[in-house]
């Protein structure tokens, strides 16, 4: 999907809401630079994903970093941007998993209709039940490595200019310069850093465990596992990470599904 040119402007219902708008020009590296000065490390991602959006035509972002087997969720603008980021992590598909795969941006413009509906079938339907119709994913990282995705969700469908686009890989730049400033271990620790791994590490132990006692339970591979945990967690509506910790708790078995 390629963005169209700054010029390109289209109506979409019979109004245009104020944020569809063109927008006046604005220098987005300064906007970032006032907006996460002087801010703890651990609190920039975050920040950079409200930044995002005001900066850009969408209504919310998350930050995801690559897990194996799954993405874990490291940051959101809001409840909603943080549920969609959940939603691709439970299902194991959509734009962010297919753009830190590639390590290329994926822009999924209109998930209304068309490619981009059919490519991701039933995220493209849970989207549009929690009201995103356009899902854009920037990888984190560099060209050789992918550590994850900024995501970005808005609520009509419509394609980024050049301009945004540019706009949306300078955020996913500063948030990717923001995760390796972090602290990343016991060391950092002890000398008063507060280690940003420790939360995701837990939730990603998590979803490791259930999947191990899954294997035990079923007599299957770790694949085989991870896929039954997703299809629980779809079926019922909730999240893997929600089932995982039913399942580590004792309060799930898989022996009698």
């Amino acid at each position: 999907m390629q963005p169209r040119d700054d010029g390109f402007q289209s109506r979409r219902g019979e109004g245009v809401r104020e944020r569809d708008r063109v927008r006046e020009p604005v220098n987005a590296a300064d906007v970032i630079a006032e907006g996460v000065r002087g801010m703890a490390p651990a609190e920039i991602p975050h920040r950079l994903c409200v930044l995002a959006v005001g900066l850009l035509p969408v209504t919310g972002a998350s930050v995801s970093l690559r897990g194996n087997g799954m993405p874990v969720r490291m940051s959101a603008s809001d409840d909603e941007a943080a549920r969609m980021a959940e939603i691709q992590a439970t299902l194991g598909d959509g734009p962010s998993l297919y753009a830190a795969e590639i390590g290329a941006p994926v822009l999924a413009s209109d998930l209304t209709t068309g490619r981009d509906a059919r490519r991701w079938p039933v995220f493209a339907q849970q989207a549009a039940e929690a009201g995103v119709q356009a899902v854009y994913s920037i990888p984190l990282g560099n060209d050789a490595v992918c550590v994850g995705t900024l995501d970005l969700y808005g609520d009509v469908p419509q394609e980024l200019t050049k301009r945004e686009l540019h706009t949306a890989q300078l955020v996913a730049g500063v948030m990717t310069l923001a995760l390796m400033s972090l602290p990343h271990g016991e060391d950092d620790e002890d000398a008063g850093g507060e280690c940003w791994l420790s939360g995701l590490t837990t939730d990603q132990d998590e979803v490791h465990q259930a999947i191990g006692m899954i294997m035990v339970q079923l007599g299957v591979g770790a694949e085989e596992a991870l896929a039954r945990l997703r299809a629980s967690a779809f079926a019922q509506g909730r999240t893997a990470l929600d089932v995982a910790h039913e399942v580590i708790t004792h309060r799930k078995s898989f022996e009698h599904d």
